[in-house]
């Protein structure tokens, strides 16, 4: 078994409408697993340290990930199989609103890069803050989560930002605390549940620079750095939690696959055919009716992912799939997430992404997560602690 399982200490019982929405998950218990990933506060301040030194230096030096080179060898077969009845639960705000009809695709206000070091490279995939009950979720792919290259446990030095830009961080950095994902990815690496949700620690953001002692430059916990002009520091700051900052996505499962979706995401990586349409830089979205077939790939044990025609590249890898998103609101409901990419008329180029179909058994998988408290990193002096 190439990962372990954690108990569920920790977990409590969710309250209230999102307590409610939960009860009615899949009958069938599924197969679930969970890893630690920052799990401790001074794991965690290493993980900003890191990401923050230098100007955040390592943010804007990383690429978008892909732990296959090779364009997935895709074919249609196969069914989607609901395990139950369909079910949603409501996005954060957003529980007794009706849903709004507008012209314009607003991007949602949720969506980010998640970074990590994969193999000794920064790298990043899309990802997606998500309704919870402590509003600390994260939802991206497993691959982006799980390091399959290595066969190893989780990414390193894990971390979401909501919005970023070009080394800006406007709602703050979120170390992830623990992984969530289906046991056949975690053991197998069965890209038909390639889904992971993350729990998040507070934000953190950085309120400016301050020239120190070298005595209380040696004591400070957090950014810095020193020498002959001085000893400086990084203060930081709590900025709370993510889901009071950016809201969160709501989440649904066993829904039939025509409903039109927006799948967003910061696509980079060139075709196959050495083309690169997308500088990664900012957010695209596709938006489609998901396929009824269903895609298939012996490589990745795929038998059952959900297909939409698009051109998205490497780097999208991880971005939701929102069914009945409102522009006005910046709201839907996260239905899938990127995982793979097709080359369906063999041309070079990408047209298809796909994503596993979400079942009961994902909901229930999420229902563990949505309900695992983090807490903060950041102390009352503006020093990280340990």
């Amino acid at each position: 078994m190439k990962h372990s399982l954690l108990p569920l200490g920790g977990a409590v019982v969710a309250t209230g409408l999102l307590a409610a929405a939960l009860s009615g998950t899949a009958q069938a218990k599924p197969d679930w697993a969970t890893d630690k990933m920052a799990g401790s506060n001074s794991s965690a301040v290493s993980v900003v340290d890191f990401w923050a030194a230098s100007n955040f230096v390592a943010l804007k030096k990383a690429t978008s990930y892909s732990p296959d080179a090779a364009t997935p060898r895709l074919s249609a077969g196969g069914g989607y199989s609901p395990d139950g009845r369909p079910g949603t639960i409501a996005p954060i705000g957003a529980e007794k609103a009706p849903a709004a009809r507008v012209k314009n695709v607003n991007l949602p206000k949720t969506l980010g890069k998640v970074f990590f070091v994969a193999n000794g490279e920064y790298r990043w995939c899309s990802a997606t803050s998500i309704q919870s009950r402590y509003r600390n979720l994260v939802a991206t792919a497993a691959h982006c989560v799980y390091d399959t290259a290595s066969n190893g446990d989780t990414l390193d030095k894990w971390v979401f930002v909501p919005g970023y830009y070009q080394g800006k961080v406007p709602w703050g950095m979120y170390v992830g605390k623990q992984a969530w994902t289906h046991y056949d990815f975690d053991v197998f690496e069965d890209y038909d549940k390639d889904y992971a949700f993350v729990t998040v620690y507070n934000g953190v953001a950085f309120d400016g620079v301050k020239k120190v002692s070298k005595a209380d430059y040696d004591r400070f916990s957090g950014p810095k750095w020193g020498g002959g002009s001085g000893y400086y520091v990084v203060l930081s700051k709590d900025v709370g939690r993510l889901g009071d900052n950016v809201g969160g996505q709501g989440f649904t499962w066993n829904q039939s696959t025509g409903k039109p979706v927006y799948a967003f995401g910061y696509p980079q990586a060139p075709h196959p055919d050495g083309n690169k349409p997308y500088s990664g830089v900012t957010p695209k979205y596709v938006y489609g009716k998901p396929s009824g077939k269903v895609y298939v790939s012996a490589a990745e044990k795929v038998e059952e992912h959900v297909g939409l025609k698009g051109a998205f590249t490497p780097g999208a890898d991880g971005g939701p799939w929102l069914t009945q998103y409102s522009s006005s609101r910046r709201l839907g409901y996260v239905n899938g997430v990127t995982s793979l990419f097709g080359d369906q008329d063999k041309n070079n180029r990408y047209d298809l992404i796909t994503s596993p179909y979400f079942d009961g058994e994902t909901a229930d998988i999420y229902k563990k997560a949505a309900n695992v408290w983090s807490g903060r990193i950041v102390g009352p002096n503006g020093e990280l602690y340990k």
